[in-house]
């Protein structure tokens, strides 16, 4: 469990922030035609895909060599060790091959939320509103995903690098946690209007 942190590194990742407060006004009086239905099927993929990322992010430090208790043969091993693992730390002791296999990892998530929103939504604002919605999920769920499976993060104040492109940007996890949740409240806040065919 880290000291809470109340600013992310680079600084301008702290202005994340503002996406749910722009999103709110700018979605509440003219609404959104994105339905209760596809945003129920946005979250369903993203909660799958958050899971999958997971999944990928534990296999990249096992293979690593980063993730303590892997080699032992049983999760509960891995889980037991998980509150002596550093994710922002092992991201800088990464093999220079792996470190490239993450990069295009992350660069492939963003591309598959973007299509996943360009398939949601007919006009601009309900992509963005989409590609938000599901970014805000994936984000939630891929936390849940490392949590279930490794014990990881302990705390919500543990350190992790939340992306590497184009710069690494760091912060405790509580902040990527607050951005996603105010994010879908603001969404959900959001009047839904009929869709126009």
């Amino acid at each position: 469990m880290g000291n809470f942190q109340a600013f992310a590194h680079p600084w301008w990742v702290n202005l994340l922030i503002m996406v749910p407060v722009a999103a709110y006004f700018i979605w509440r009086r003219k609404g959104l035609e994105l339905t209760l239905w596809k945003k129920l099927l946005i979250t369903v993929f993203a909660v799958a895909f958050g899971f999958v990322e997971a999944a990928v992010v534990v296999y990249l430090r096992a293979a690593a060599g980063l993730l303590p208790g892997y080699t032992d043969g049983t999760l509960a091993e891995v889980r037991r060790l998980s509150a002596t693992y550093q994710q922002a730390v092992s991201v800088a002791r990464f093999p220079p091959s792996l470190l490239t296999i993450e990069i295009v990892r992350e660069a492939a998530t963003m591309l598959m939320l973007i299509c996943t929103a360009l398939l949601a939504a007919p006009r601009t604002r309900e992509r963005w509103a989409a590609f938000l919605w599901a970014f805000a999920v994936w984000d939630i769920a891929y936390y849940a995903g490392l949590w279930a499976t490794v014990r990881w993060p302990t705390s919500p104040n543990a350190i992790d690098t939340l992306f590497l492109i184009p710069v690494p940007w760091v912060a405790q996890v509580w902040y990527p946690l607050l951005v996603s949740t105010l994010t879908l409240l603001a969404l959900s806040l959001a009047k839904t209007t009929a869709a126009a065919d």
